[in-house]
Parts: C-alpha cells; structure tokens; sequence
C-alpha cells in the first residue's frame, strides 16, 4: 500500500506565491520520478512538473509554467514540493502528485493522487 498526502494549497491573488508538498509514504524502497498533474474544471488534466533521480536530477516543467513553477524533491522524506511564483488565473486547479516507484516486492509501479488533490484557487 502506498499513500500520497498533498499539502498547501489555496487561494492567493494573482502575483502571489504557494507551496505545494506531497509526502509518499508506504511500501516504498525508491522513488525514481516524481510529478505534479493538473486540471482545471472542464479541461483535461495536464502534466505540469516531472523530477526524475538517478546518476542525475532532471526536471522537466509544461510550457505554461516555464519560469514560474520549480519542482524539487526531499529523497529522504519521500517528498516532491512545487513551489508556484507569480501565479496566474488559469493556474487555477487540483493539483495532484504521481510517483513511479520500485515496491518492497521489487516491482516498478506508478501511483498517482487521482480523487484526492489540493485546490489551488488564483484570483484575478
């Protein structure tokens, strides 16, 4: 069983700044990339930051929030953050986390927050 629990979400004024955590917990032995994922109401979802470790950290973000948006991650906590600056309308939406991850059996799975989420809510 693997549990992600997302924090800090909320509502902010265009401009502002927020802090997203996402805490990976369970049978876990390594996480080899984690994401955030997106959507807004009405639209679908959107990968908006990947952070993948291994001999290398790479961080790849959507174009829509190149410059603005930087993932990072806690390997000892098992924690991805997304630290979200000069926030815009349209970055209104759920977040939620994903991990791919090597199990306690050694198997490679991917486990995603999908139901849970934190809002994030930019007014304009």
């Amino acid at each position: 069983q693997v549990q992600l629990v997302e924090s800090g979400g909320g509502l902010v004024q265009a401009g502002g700044s927020l802090r997203l955590s996402c805490a990976a917990s369970g049978s876990i032995v390594s996480i080899k990339t984690m994401a955030w994922y997106r959507q807004a109401p009405g639209k679908q979802r959107e990968l908006v930051a990947t952070i993948t470790s291994g001999s290398t950290t790479n961080t790849n973000y959507a174009d829509s929030v190149k410059g603005r948006f930087t993932i990072s991650r806690d390997n000892a906590k098992n924690t991805v953050h997304l630290q979200m600056n000069s926030l815009k309308p349209e970055d209104t939406a759920v977040y939620y986390c994903e991990i791919v991850y090597r199990s306690g059996t050694g198997n490679i799975r991917q486990y995603a927050s999908w139901g849970q989420g934190t809002q994030v809510t930019v007014s304009s």
